[in-house]
Order: C-alpha cells, then structure tokens, then sequence
C-alpha cells in the first residue's frame, strides 16, 4: 500500500466489513501474501503461529504437520478463523511438510526434544526456518544446530520472541541504544506465574523432555539477560526445588520431575552480574525486569492478576535521581495484537522474520544468542542438582566443546 493514511488490521479483518467488495477497499484492502508458510506442530504455540501469521497478512499458511489429529482440528480451526472457505494441506510425512515447492518458509513449533531430528530433515530442504524456542534441550543438539543455521543459506530464526514484548523493546532502546542508565551493572529479572499448562503427552512435566524447567521456560529470560549483560556467562549458580506443582502427578508410570521455583545469579565477563527468580505457583502472570547502570535505574512490569481491579498491565520507569529528568510510563500494543498471543510478542517475532526472509535487517535472536541462552539454562539446571557453582568454560569442555 502507498500513502500515510492509517491502515490497520483491525478493520481489514473486521467481519462488520465483510460486505465490501475487494475494489471498494482502500484503507481496508488486504495485502496479498508474498510468502507461503507450513507449520510443523500445531499444540497452542502452532496455532498462535498460525493466527500470527494470517494477521500479520505478508505470508499465508498452506499446510501443517502433526501427528495428533485432535491438533490438527484444532489449527483448522484457527486456520478459518481469517480464511473460511479455505483449507490447510495435511501432510501425512514430516518429508513432506517440509520438502512442498508450494511453500518458502517452515515454522517449527513441536516438542523441545524434537527439535534437533526435525531440523536434520528441515533444513535439507533450504526453506527458511522459524524453530521455536529452546532450539533444543542439551548442549550438543543445541551446537548441532547452531552449527547448522550459521553455515544455512536461508534465514534460520530462533524463536526468542520476548524480546518483542512491549516492556522489553522500551528497556532494549533505553539500556542499549539510548545508554539512558550509563553503562549496565546489574540485571534482575522475576518471573511469577502459573503451573505449566497441560500438552500432549504431558512432555513439559518430565526434564528429559522439556529439558527442565529452567531451560523449558527460562531460555527466553537467559537470552534477555544475556542481551542486557552484552557478553557471555562465566559461572552460573542456582538454588531450586519442586516444592507444589506436580509432586503427586504421574503419567505412564512416571513421575513428573520439574522445577517449580528457583533463584539464579549469573556472572558475565565483563563483570556485570545478573539473577533470575521464578515462582510457578503463584496465582498470576508476573515479569518484572531492573536494571542498574552507572547513571541509572530502570524498572519495568507485565501484570495479568485476573482482578477486576482497573489499573495498568504493564509499566516501565527510569531514575536518574538529580542529574537528568525521569521517566514514568505504561508500554503496549493495540490491543487486537497484544490479544494474539505472548502480550504481542508472537506478532513481532513474525513481523521480524518476514523482515529477514526480504533481507531487511532486524533484531531478532541468532542461532549463537539461541545456544548461549541454552547453555545458561543447563547450567542453572545442573547448579540446582549438584548444589555448586557451573564454570561455563568446564560445562562447555564436559561436551567437547572449547567455545570463548
């Protein structure tokens, strides 16, 4: 589309405009998709991928893998939600889904286990690769596919999004871009929230599966501290335990062992230091991030606390005590974007890829960021287990790897 006049989605998608015909659409014309996406793994974060994606409207879906029909169902179902009449390809092969010359782009959103058998086959086809989040479970996978996406000729992304979430892009600009805090010394962030919601197969409930929770969940905040810290981890340590969430829960004989709180501090090169404390049975979505430079501090919140209470969802604030002028505000999308999913974050992370398949350059988290944000998960997964301190150089050299 040319001109400034606001265009949104909103009213392009409203069903309240569906009796315009195409050549009466002007601020309301839909932009016809210049790529064509399949999505392999369609439990809730497939779906959100779908519906993401359709919004987004510079890429469509065509097909979709899974082998649980129930979620297939399910991303037909979200699928018609933007395209009524129309129908997603079921492969019946991963083969398949990934080698269609229908289609530019595959989006990979199954189980963290999976992850790395399923890029040995997706990347074989040269499509670009969306992979969700952790890029895998342990050291080595992730390395393989570090390995694999730095020498892939097209786009390979890690599905990091929380760095698209609204607080975050303000405390990316204001920390990194405009140094408003000086230069960065501590970092903390706090995530309080619910259990871990059911999946097929319950794969989030066991550690050989997920990975452990600190590497299931916490990646995205290893890779926000990471990213604040500008530079790699030195030594991780954390104190955890399974203190509510599934003591009791078995599924096909086993017992459920993930963590469901924990403290971690984390040493950087370069000095700065930086923790992490979750809770999972709290009766909320809370995140919270400080960070403490030299001539600085900034706080920002994400609160869902599901109370009638009418106050803000989100804050972000930065002193500087006398010597520059504070700031207090409330960061968020449109409302319409924020409901799709990770409070916006999701839509970005799509807005992101779509920029990097037409070779605009953007943000977004590389397959390196994707591994090092891994490495600090297992590192704080093995501190919890052995009670010491993880020299990342000596986890690195456990498996082979000499990385500085």
């Amino acid at each position: 589309m040319t001109g400034k006049e606001l265009r949104s989605r909103a009213f392009t998608l409203n069903p309240h405009f569906s009796y315009l015909p195409e050549h009466d659409r002007y601020l309301m014309a839909r932009e016809k998709p210049r790529h064509r996406f399949n999505v392999i793994g369609l439990g809730v974060n497939g779906q959100e991928h779908i519906r993401v994606t359709l919004l987004e409207g510079r890429a469509t879906i065509h097909g979709v893998y899974d082998p649980n029909p129930g979620s297939i169902a399910g991303a037909q179902r979200a699928y018609k939600q933007f395209v009524p009449q129309g129908e997603l390809v079921v492969y019946d092969s991963l083969e398949a889904a990934c080698n269609d010359p229908a289609v530019d782009g595959l989006i990979i959103s199954t189980p963290n286990y999976t992850h790395i058998d399923l890029i040995r086959v997706a990347a074989k086809s040269g499509k670009h690769i969306l992979l969700e989040k952790p890029m895998a479970t342990t050291i080595p996978d992730a390395y393989e596919i570090m390995q694999t996406a730095q020498s892939y000729s097209a786009i390979f992304q890690v599905g990091l999004q929380y760095r698209y979430k609204a607080i975050y892009v303000e405390a990316i600009h204001e920390a990194l871009v405009r140094r408003a805090l000086g230069e960065v010394k501590q970092i903390s962030i706090m995530e309080h929230r619910i259990p871990f919601l059911d999946k097929v197969n319950q794969w989030n409930k066991f550690a050989k599966y997920s990975g452990g929770t600190l590497v299931e969940k916490c990646c995205h905040y290893f890779d926000l501290l990471n990213l604040f810290a500008q530079s790699r981890a030195t030594q991780v340590f954390a104190t955890g335990s399974m203190a509510v969430n599934f003591r009791e829960f078995q599924y096909n004989g086993e017992k459920s062992d993930i963590l469901d709180n924990a403290f971690v501090t984390v040493r950087y090169a370069n000095g700065v230091l930086g923790s992490f404390n979750l809770c999972m049975f709290a009766p909320m979505f809370y995140e919270e991030l400080v960070i403490c430079g030299d001539e600085g501090r900034l706080k920002a919140y994400e609160n869902q606390d599901f109370l009638a209470v009418a106050r803000p969802s989100t804050h972000l604030e930065i002193l500087h005590g006398e010597s520059k002028p504070a700031r207090i505000g409330s960061p968020g999308y449109p409302t319409y974007i924020e409901e799709t999913g990770h409070n916006g974050g999701t839509f970005y992370e799509h807005v992101n890829f779509i920029e990097n398949i037409e070779g605009r350059q953007t943000q977004t988290a590389t397959a390196a960021e994707g591994f090092w944000a891994v490495v600090v998960g297992v590192a704080a997964e093995e501190s919890v287990k052995t009670g010491q301190p993880v020299i990342i150089t000596e986890l690195l050299e456990r498996h082979g790897l000499s990385i500085r």
